[in-house]
């Protein structure tokens, strides 16, 4: 790496379904790893690119941040969004571009991160929606269930709610929102919060969805938090109804750098062709 370093953040949507999540892995596809490999056509030499959220083998996202830092970049800011979606595959896009400082970190510095999973509540399954919502043919309490995501808003030790895998230091995170939108036959369930431990929220849509169906009272959730067993809680909802909405830092961004193309995991494909 040589001449003026160059540290850009970019908002990003994907289908998750054809990656092997976001972090790089020998021998398999991810988004870090195509992204990565997209950046070093464009500059000739290696770009390591950090990401807000760590998402999973199936999951989405419709505002991912990314950063990374380049020596000899050659390319204006305005020019970031359609010169990376001119060598990205179909199911990645770049949504917008904007220059920030070395220091600056997608997921270090984010204070709030806002994930979503969508449920197909009906008895005849839908192929449309089959890598992008759940589908739940049972009756869902809605009461119930809202009154069990209420329980997790609030300064909590959620280690109850996490699946083996990431050590981290401290499982305590501050769930600032838990709410649902019907949209017809799907339901959207909200979760804002300043962080997530390893498929917390996946954990949570399991355990919510039993409390739903009426196989688990509403109070397994404060007995949960209180005692931190995960064998409490449901099991692990499956990825595919999960997508990243957004992450939010204390200034925007990308105020007025918006790119064109939509953040919908459903037509990134169609923006990229447009």
């Amino acid at each position: 790496m040589s001449g003026t370093l160059k540290c850009l953040a970019l908002k990003i949507a994907y289908d998750g379904t054809h990656f092997h999540g976001f972090q790089r892995q020998p021998g398999l596809r991810t988004v870090q790893g195509v992204l990565e490999a997209a950046l070093a056509l464009l500059v000739g030499s290696p770009c390591v690119v950090k990401g807000a959220g760590r998402t999973d083998a199936g999951v989405h996202a419709r505002g991912q941040v990314v950063s990374f830092c380049c020596g000899d970049w050659q390319i204006p800011v305005d020019r970031v969004v359609p010169a990376l979606n001119g060598v990205l595959p179909e199911d990645i896009a770049v949504l917008a571009a904007a220059e920030v400082p070395p220091e600056f970190h997608p997921r270090y510095d984010a204070v709030l991160k806002v994930y979503r999973y969508t449920i197909l509540r009906r008895i005849v399954r839908c192929p449309l929606s089959r890598l992008y919502a759940l589908h739940v043919p049972e009756r869902l309490d809605t009461v119930r269930l809202q009154a069990a995501m209420d329980l997790l808003v609030g300064t909590h030790d959620f280690r109850a709610f996490q699946n083996t895998g990431r050590p981290v230091r401290s499982a305590v995170r501050t769930v600032a929102e838990c709410y649902l939108r019907e949209e017809g036959d799907f339901l959207h369930l909200y979760f804002a919060a300043d962080g997530f431990l390893y498929q917390m929220v996946r954990v949570m849509v399991g355990t919510l969805l039993e409390i739903a169906r009426g196989r688990l009272a509403t109070a397994v959730i404060s007995a949960a938090l209180a005692g931190g067993e995960r064998k409490l809680l449901g099991p692990t909802a499956p990825p595919h109804g999960l997508c990243l909405e957004e992450v939010r830092y204390r200034q925007d961004l990308f105020a007025g750098a918006e790119g064109s193309g939509s953040s919908d995991p459903l037509e990134v494909s169609r923006a990229r062709k447009a």
